[in-house]
This record gives C-alpha cells, structure tokens and sequence, in this order.
C-alpha cells in the first residue's frame, strides 16, 4: 500500500483510531472497562469493512451499468449518425457501412468490394501505409466531402483483421463552392503607367498625337473591360484598374498581352509604347492590395519597364520585361539625386560607401566616385572593401601608385561597424540586394542608406533607402556616379586616377562601349576624359596575366552548345580569380558565330557560380532570376549549392522552358 493510499485510510478512519486511542487510556485505568471498549472497537471495524466492501460491490456496479448505457449509446450513434461512415479491413474492402453511406453510393451489393472501386480516385495510401490521419479531400459526383479517417487497432481482441479504418465522411460542397465564389469575386487593385509618355507624345507627328493618345487609352479600356475590371485614369499616363480575382486570372493566364498590344501599336509614334503594371492580390483590404500594387509597380519600373509585376501575398510574379530598358535623355532626375545627395552628405556625420561581393571595376569606381563627393563636401568618407581581388587587383595596385592617400580612406568590415552610427550615411553602389553587399550587418546600424545602381530590381532590396537611383537603362553605375558627380559642385575636381577608375567601370560593363551603351554613356565617358581619363591606360588595366589567358582559353576549348545558339562553359579548377575568368569566357564565347547567350560555371568559396552573358536577344536576367540571381538583360549571375554536373542540368532545364515560353508567347 502506498503512501497515499495510507493517508487516504487514516482520513477516512479517523473516529475508529481515536476510539482506539481512548481504549487504550481506559485499558490502563479501568482493565474490566477495556474489555467493553475492545468489543465495541472490533464491532465498528467489522461494520466498517463491511461497509466499504459493500460500497465498492455497488460503484462497481453502477460503473458497469454505466458502460452499458455508454455501448448502447455509442451503437445508436454509429448506426444513426447523420453523415456517411463506413469501416475498412486491412485490404481495403468495405466490412461495415451504415445507411447514410449507401444512399451516397449508386449502387447496393457493395459489401466486402474495395473502396476505389466504389468512389474512383480516393488515395489511401497515406492512411494504410504512413498512418497519416490527416483529412482527405473526395469529390463524388457533384458532391465534395471532407474525409476524416480513424485507426482502430484490433491485435488484442479476437477479430481477423489486424486492423479497422473508419472513414467519416462530411459533405463540404457548400463551403467549397462558397470559398471558390469567394476567390473569383475577389478584389484585385492594378496600377499602369505608361513608362515612356513623353517621349511618345515628342516624337509622334503633332496630327497624329490625339490619335495615338486616345487609342492608348481605348487599348487599356477595352482590354480589362472583356474580363469586367474597371479603369480610372487619374494622371496622362497613369491608371488605376479595379478587376474581380476571376477575371484577374484570365488576364494573368495570357501573360498580359496588353503589354504586346501596345508596344504593337503603330499610328504615327516613331517610338514603340510600353506598359508597366503592378497587380495587387491577396490583400485583406482594399487599401492591402492598393499597397500590393504600388510596391509591386516600383518594382516593375525598377527593373526596366514593359512587363507586370504581381505581387500576391509576399509572393512575387514578373511577366515580360525580356526588351532592353528604353534609354532616358532627360537627365532632371540625376540633377535632383546630385542636389539630395550633396545634402544628405552635409547632414552626415562620416559617409560610408559599400559596393557588392567580390567587387568588379563598376563597384569599385563609382566607390570611388562617391569618395570624391564626400571629399568635396568636406566631410569624413570611407569605402569598406573586405579585400584586394583579381578582378580587381590592377586598379588597387594603381591606386597604390598614384593615389595611396585613398589607401587609408579603405577600411574593412570590422573597423566599419566600430565607426558606424546612425548620424552616419551608407551609400551602396552597384547593388541593392542587402544580401549582396560587402557587409549586410551595416546596414543595420544606420536609418540612412541610398542606393546607386543600374541593374534591374529584383525581388529582395534595401528596407527604406532615404534615397534611390536605381536606372535599369544605364550602362553601368560609374556613368551614374559621374552624372551625379557633375551636379554635387560647379566644377569636377576628379584627379587622373579617379576618372580613370570610373571610366575602367564603364568600359567593363559595356564591353568596351559595344554593349548597353546610349547618348548618355558617351557624354559620362568625355566628362571623365576632359577630368584627365587616358583611354590607352584604362585599356591597360584589363590585361590578364598568362594562366588566367590559358585557363579561360580552356574554358572556350570545352564549351558546348545547346539549342544551336546558347554556349556553356565549365571552369572546374577553383582559385582566386575564377569570377573574373567565367565572367571574361562568357564574353568571349559570345564572339562565336550562331552563339546568342553564353554561361560559364566554376566555384566560389565552394558554391556553383554561373556568370550569364547576352547579345539583347536572350535576356539572361531572366533565365538565372529564376535561379535566384539577377543582373542586366545582357549581363547576369547567379549561386547554387550543389555540383557543376547538377548546376549544368537545372541550367539546362531553365534555359529550355525559357526558350519554350518565348515561343508559346
């Protein structure tokens, strides 16, 4: 007996060892008088077991009668229960069914008959073999059912099988249809705006303007009332559209031709008409998806332009976006951005300027631009760099030469984030993906950022940059820097190495001005060679020492060409510069005559890089975003954690429904 079960006796018992007690103190006075008390005492225990005993005897039996009110109650519910229910062997066959799940099955001799023969396309597999209750989803005829299944185990009783599955079935047609009118009545908030307004209405013969004009507007109009949306225009070029979720997926089932339709339109314009969208769906409130949609549009206008960009939920979608961004010739907007910066840099307590990963010559001169603006503006600017790498290592070694005073404005990770606060500016530049940048923690310690880029937006960006220049259309961000450098003061005060290093980033990324290359990209390059750029110089920095000739040249001798116009390269010997060799072999693969797009794939710090190179006609962007990169139309990369052999097939596969989808379109 236990402890508890003592105290629970003494509890209980508690006048018998009292009367025990005081028989004892009269057994000690009065020995005859005990006599009596010892009768009396062994009476009471007698009566109390007694007692006890029969107490037991009748819970028991209540407890018993009580089971089997409990099995004729629980039998009544089964074979009355109100919803079908039927119980499965171990095969699968049906050994029970009550009435309600016979009226739902056509047919009556369906006893011992497996269960898929009766309502086709159930899957049990998961509850007979995984054991998984989780309620399954039927459609029977026109009704739908929520099925919940039960396991009985039956090893311990005297039953053939080893096992019983019950099957509850709850007709959920109602709630299914309702939740299907719910989502095709759904409110979905759209913006459009037209990217190049002015431009079209500057270059369309003055007679023909209210023609294209207005036909711009019938095009949308009509577009978005076949599927009942709404369309308000609220500014010359903009629009807002109001659709229900149904009709919103039809127009997303066509990949929203509108865009095509448009830049189709020929009425007089000399400049095709292109559309930018964000689509807002999945929001809680109409204000929800309003504010879907304008990120969503930001986003489409960050990346370029002509294409839609549907954000659902936290989910984003990009349909077209496969034309090069239009150039703008308007620079109003870099004369605002070089006012705001000259600004923000005054307010600063020190400037910090942060390029991407494994800087090229683009990030590291506009870096350095923006080190002149700070220095302009009297103030204490710094370019944190982890360290010297090839593909940038002959501009590090000049500026050791020529300027080893920016030698110690050039300061690591670490020591940033001793000097960093927020009365301090962050300038990022060549990038806008957090993840990307030499030092993500930085950020974090500063409410100040801008950001200065030309690639197309992607989907992760900076979290509230007070000010951003993001220009899809531009060749590189030095052309950037150096417009912006030309509003911060009334004369450039670049030195000979510093306009140098802006002009080795453009060079760079325009291959030598052969690629994304506009009116502006020129003017910057003459800015940059009246402030003392030697071309012939420049030219010299992109020299290759004899191994890294040899390897890229292996690179090219091994390559392979897949759907007769794109090129794939392998660089499988990982060292220190093999970013800069795939990214010069994807160039120099493009040279081969038929070859459109170009990758070349090696490691970096033990992952799969794919650097991406495009003629314009294939937009690499596209292809390696889907692999969670990004880049230009032209230029792009990408890393994957898995081997080149598997990296070469999901390139592969990528490229291939890329290719598809453009002729689908």
């Amino acid at each position: 007996m236990d402890n508890k079960k003592i105290l629970e006796w003494f509890e209980n018992n508690i006048y018998l060892i009292i009367i025990g007690i005081l028989v004892v103190i009269v057994s000690i006075y009065q020995p005859m008088l005990s006599v009596i008390g010892i009768i009396l005492l062994a009476y009471l225990i007698f009566h109390s077991i007694k007692n006890t005993h029969k107490q037991e005897k009748a819970f028991k039996k209540h407890v018993e009668g009580l089971a089997d009110e409990f099995e004729s109650a629980t039998k009544h519910a089964i074979f009355n229960m109100p919803f079908p229910l039927v119980m499965l062997d171990e095969n699968r066959g049906v050994s029970w069914y009550n009435t309600p799940f016979l009226k739902m099955i056509s047919g009556d001799d369906i006893l011992n008959k497996k269960l898929i023969e009766l309502i086709p396309g159930i899957n049990l597999d998961g509850i007979f073999k995984e054991n998984d209750l989780k309620p399954l989803d039927v459609k029977y005829e026109d009704r739908i059912y929520k099925v919940y299944p039960n396991i009985v185990d039956t090893k311990k009783t005297n039953s053939i099988n080893n096992m019983i599955v019950m099957l509850y079935f709850v007709d959920n047609t109602n709630f299914v249809s309702l939740e299907d009118q719910y989502n095709r009545e759904r409110l979905v908030l759209a913006l459009a705006y037209v990217d190049n307004y002015d431009d079209v209405k500057n270059s369309t013969p003055e007679v023909n303007r209210p023609l294209v004009m207005a036909e711009i507007d019938k095009n949308i109009n009509s577009y978005f009332s076949k599927d009942n949306g709404v369309v308000r225009k609220y500014e010359n070029d903009k629009y807002l559209i109001i659709m229900e979720n149904q009709g919103f997926k039809n127009i997303e089932s066509k990949k929203f031709d509108i865009l095509d339709q448009l830049r189709e339109l020929n009425l007089g314009n000399t400049i095709p008409i292109t559309l930018s969208m964000g689509v807002g769906a999945g929001g809680n409130t109409p204000f929800d998806s309003y504010e879907k949609a304008r990120a969503a549009i930001d986003i489409g206008l960050g990346r370029g332009g002509d294409q839609a960009v549907v954000q659902v939920g936290s989910q984003l979608s990009f349909y077209g976006g496969k034309t090069k961004a239009i150039e703008k010739r308007n620079k109003v907007k870099s004369r605002v951005i070089g006012y705001a910066l000259r600004q923000l840099i005054d307010q600063a307590d020190k400037v910090f300027v942060m390029g991407h990963k494994n800087p090229d010559m683009d990030s590291f001169g506009a870096g350095i631009g923006i080190l002149r603006c700070v220095k302009d503006r009297d103030k204490e600017g710094y370019l944190v760099l982890s360290g010297e790498n090839p593909s940038i290592k002959n501009v590090y070694e000049k500026m050791e030469k020529e300027q080893p005073e920016l030698l110690e404005r050039i300061i690591t990770p670490e020591v940033a984030l001793e000097l960093i606060n927020n009365d301090c500016l962050m300038v990022v530049v060549d990038n806008h993906k957090p993840s990307f940048t030499e030092a993500p923690e930085l950020l974090d310690n500063t409410n100040k950022v801008v950001v200065i880029d030309h690639h197309r937006r992607g989907v992760e960006f900076i979290k509230d940059p007070v000010l951003t220049y993001l220009e899809p259309y531009a060749s590189s961000t030095c052309e950037l820097v150096t417009e912006v450098l030309s509003y911060m003061s009334d004369k450039i005060n670049l030195t000979k190495f510093e306009s140098e290093a802006l002009m080795a980033g453009i060079t760079v990324d325009t291959k030598n001005f052969s690629f994304q290359t506009g009116v502006r990209t020129f003017e910057a390059a003459s800015t940059l060679k009246r402030a003392g750029a030697d071309t012939t110089v420049v030219r010299q920095l992109f020299r290759d020492d004899y191994n890294t000739f040899i390897y890229k040249a292996e690179v090219i001798k091994s390559s392979r060409i897949i759907f007769d116009k794109i090129a794939i390269g392998r660089l499988e010997t990982q060292m220190d510069d093999s970013l800069l060799i795939a990214a010069q072999a994807a160039n120099e693969l493009l040279n081969i005559n038929g070859v459109e797009a170009s990758f070349v794939m090696t490691y970096v710090n033990n992952k799969l890089h794919i650097s991406g190179r495009s003629l314009g006609n294939i937009s690499v962007q596209l292809i390696l975003e889907k692999l969670g990169g990004g880049g230009h139309l032209t230029s792009a990369g990408t890393q994957l954690d898995m081997n080149m052999d598997e990296g070469e097939a999901v390139l592969t596969e990528t490229i291939d429904k890329f290719l598809r989808e453009g002729e689908e379109e």
